[in-house]
């Protein structure tokens, strides 16, 4: 299977529009592909092409699962709030790249919704492509906002070069869920039922240990199969505890940075896990929960987005934490949802009212944080509100650790350099590649990427 995987490209570089066309590129590339190929198609901001009302909002998302069930209790609030059900168009479309190929090709083609959401890695190229409204103080302030209503981590996420260019909704970081009649039985929670703290490898693998002497089994679930962007999660978030730990990428994705020994030892301590049979060797998204909800082991580590799936589980008592200092810094890979708007040419009138929309959602930031999220809103995440959400508060500070992925033009949330990296790191927790055999595979399969100007530069001129 690794031959298979590692053999070498042709040494000739693609052209970058068969890069493209292919649909290899991380964000949006297929629809850069329509773009450079002719813009004469657009999709409307209207779903159906249809002429919208000047007064209503149009709104574009890729929340599904309980994120769309909350985001739908949130938009109702808001046509309520204006009095009229026709005064919002809202749609939802597939996660990752199919979403932001269609962000992409209606804002080539003129035709963007209003305001858009955007992963804060993945809104870093629509920036840098000239896609995007800058997010100024004084736009800020038509909604009773400025910098300064956003914890300062998410909001300097949304920088490129010296202008903003997202409203933060969120932070979302990988944490520890764990199961709290399994670890009481393993004797790892305190008084009050909480995790007790775990600091450091020993503690950490003597908790594992305990575990598995509760399961008879593994002690901790972390999906890899057909799951590339949950094993890239938990490697960056292991890497980033390392000290010395440097970006994967470089130059905007130009150049390889990361460093390889780090990296080589934390693939080994996966593998050395699975191998002891301490860590889940092969397990799927869904399977890793269930896992965890039917005691087979005492962790999972997840974005915590789960909570929702964890909460509907009948008689399952669980809590969850930041995911605890292993090695030398704490760390955990996360992103941030954020608002933005796509470039178009707006009257102070649709600048108001796009503001006056972010506005709204963002004050039912609690709303939000039911479903995991770690509120960007400062005055939410420090509301007594949102301190007696349980267990939401009780990783909340894991935002404050939260290691981004790397810039690039293939880079970001459910990105294709995640899908790359990831799918070895993956092999490497199954016992199917050794360290070495994943991070040689990887160099491999990312130089196409690493050897291909951005596409995006000069689209918007192309275009």
């Amino acid at each position: 299977m690794m031959s298979a995987m590692s053999r070498r490209l042709p040494e000739q570089h693609p052209s970058r529009r068969k890069v493209l066309a292919g649909g290899l590129a991380g964000l949006g590339a297929m629809g850069l592909a329509g773009g450079l190929s002719g813009c004469g198609s657009p999709l409307a901001a209207g779903v159906a092409g249809t002429p919208l009302n000047p007064d209503s909002v149009t709104f574009w998302n890729l929340f599904g699962g309980g994120d769309g069930a909350r985001l739908q209790t949130m938009l109702e609030e808001y046509r309520k709030q204006q009095g009229s059900p026709d005064s919002l168009t809202a749609a939802t479309f597939a996660w990752g790249n199919p979403y932001y190929t269609k962000v992409v090709l209606a804002t080539l083609g003129n035709k963007p919704p209003d305001v858009a959401v955007a992963h804060a890695t993945r809104a870093t190229i629509l920036a840098q492509a000239g896609l995007l409204e800058p997010i100024t103080e004084d736009l800020l302030g038509l909604a009773g906002l400025s910098s300064s209503s956003f914890t300062k981590s998410v909001w300097e996420a949304g920088k490129v070069g010296s202008s903003y260019y997202t409203i933060p909704l969120d932070t979302h970081p990988y944490v520890l869920f764990f199961n709290k009649q399994v670890c009481q039985q393993a004797g790892l929670l305190d008084g009050n039922g909480k995790l007790a703290p775990i600091q450091g490898k020993d503690a950490f693998e003597a908790a594992l240990t305990a575990i598995a002497g509760v399961t008879g089994g593994a002690a901790w679930s972390a999906s890899n199969v057909g799951d590339t962007s949950g094993s890239w999660r938990l490697f960056q978030t292991l890497y980033w505890q390392m000290d010395g730990a440097t970006d994967f990428l470089g130059d905007d994705g130009q150049e390889l940075t990361v460093n390889e020994e780090l990296a080589l030892a934390t693939m080994a301590y996966i593998g050395d896990l699975a191998k002891r049979g301490l860590l889940t060797p092969t397990v799927d998204y869904a399977g890793a929960g269930t896992q965890l909800y039917t005691g087979k082991v005492g962790f999972q580590t997840q974005g915590e987005w789960e909570i929702t799936t964890a909460q509907s589980v009948e008689g399952f008592e669980f809590g969850m934490v930041p995911i605890p200092q292993i090695f030398d810094v704490p760390a955990a890979q996360g992103d941030s949802h954020t608002f933005i708007l796509p470039k178009m040419d707006r009257t102070d009138a649709q600048k108001e009212l796009a503001m006056g929309f972010v506005k709204s959602l963002l004050d039912q930031s609690l709303t939000w944080a039911q479903g995991g999220h770690v509120p960007a809103l400062t005055a939410t995440l420090e509301s007594a509100e949102y301190k007696a959400l349980e267990p939401q508060a009780d990783y909340a500070a894991a935002a404050e650790i939260a290691k981004y992925d790397p810039p690039g033009w293939y880079s970001g949330s459910g990105s294709t350099f995640e899908n790359t990296v990831g799918s070895q790191i993956g092999l490497v927790q199954q016992q199917l590649a050794t360290p070495q055999q994943a991070l040689d595979a990887i160099k491999v399969q990312l130089r196409t990427y690493l050897e291909t100007p951005s596409p995006v530069a000069g689209t918007t001129a192309n275009a």
